[in-house]
């Protein structure tokens, strides 16, 4: 064999050997910081941060013990109200309970001064619908997380937020549920989904906080009606005609005078669904949820619906293509 060709045959051979031990070694140390970073995840609750626009962003997060860092789990984010934090509102809805009876991890964001901002505007100067898009980029890198099967859902405020989130993020979020929430009218014209949205929307007709007949077009932080929202987001999906039932859910008392109205789009675009819970003469709540009001609790009792539960029915019926 020629001296030159020969040295190039055994340079070529070291030099594979050389590239296969660097990967192998690579493979090696990015195991063990995968194996380091997952060793350190806490089952049952506890808390979260990260940075985000210039500023320390907590969250309370639920991992169920059937968590396994070999297997992608849902996503359930529950968004607050304006003066509440992410431990009050899994307190009120109980979400715990059932990410460990089902099997998905539950996300409590908190607002900055307890508020959130739909806009990166004014004095706080913070945008959360960037920052909810970030948190679950850092939640994706902190735990294993099914990225068809990510959702969102809030109450009041964070309710709004929700609505607001499916203008712009329905290609991260599988289906939104809002809870005495609603979209806000400024969005109305603008909001483009890139893909159909799936929503469920909860909301009393006696409402003082959140009118179920929408606000004046003059009044700051305006919101649509919640038929309008309905119909918006029923054109928006291009869903077929709607059945409207009502639905009994008194449990002590038959003769109870409270009910739910549900109006229900069904077969809409790419499988998507709109489904409204009317709860007549609801008020401003977590319907279902804990409360140490005894009237709310009496009305809780009468009218039986579990928010939480039919939420998560929900949820399980989407997942992102």
């Amino acid at each position: 064999m020629n001296v030159h060709l020969s040295f190039r045959f055994w340079k070529r051979i070291f030099t594979c050997f050389t590239l296969i031990s660097l990967v192998t070694a690579c493979e090696s140390i990015q195991a063990e910081q995968i194996t380091d970073r997952q060793s350190q995840v806490i089952l049952g609750d506890s808390n979260g941060e990260l940075t985000e626009q210039g500023a320390v962003r907590t969250y309370y997060i639920y991992t169920p013990k059937s968590y396994s860092s070999n297997r992608p789990m849902p996503l359930v984010l529950v968004f607050h109200g304006d003066d509440g934090s992410g431990r009050s509102i899994s307190n009120v809805s109980r979400f715990n309970e059932l990410a460990e009876e089902k099997g998905f991890i539950a996300v409590y964001p908190d607002g900055i001064d307890h508020k959130w901002s739909l806009r990166k505007k004014g004095k706080r100067n913070i945008d959360d619908i960037s920052f909810v898009k970030n948190l679950i980029n850092h939640l994706q890198q902190v735990r294993n997380i099914d990225k068809r099967r990510i959702y969102a859902t809030g109450f009041s405020k964070g309710g709004i937020l929700t609505q607001a989130l499916t203008c712009q993020l329905s290609d991260q979020i599988a289906a939104f549920a809002s809870v005495a929430g609603s979209l806000p009218m400024r969005l109305e014209q603008t909001c483009r989904p890139l893909l159909p949205v799936s929503i469920l929307m909860i909301n009393g007709t006696n409402d003082q906080s959140v009118h179920y007949q929408g606000d004046k077009k003059t009044q700051k932080g305006a919101l649509v009606s919640i038929p309008k929202v309905v119909n918006f987001w029923r054109d928006r999906n291009q869903c077929p005609k709607y059945t409207a039932n009502d639905v009994g859910f008194a449990l002590n008392n038959q003769s109870s005078s409270d009910r739910i109205k549900t109006y229900s789009y069904s077969g809409c675009s790419a499988g998507s669904e709109v489904l409204e819970l009317a709860v007549v003469n609801g008020g401003h709540l977590w319907y279902g949820g804990t409360s140490s009001d005894k009237n709310i609790n009496k009305f809780n009792n009468n009218l039986g619906l579990d928010s939480t539960l039919t939420i998560w029915n929900f949820f399980e019926r989407h997942s992102l293509p």
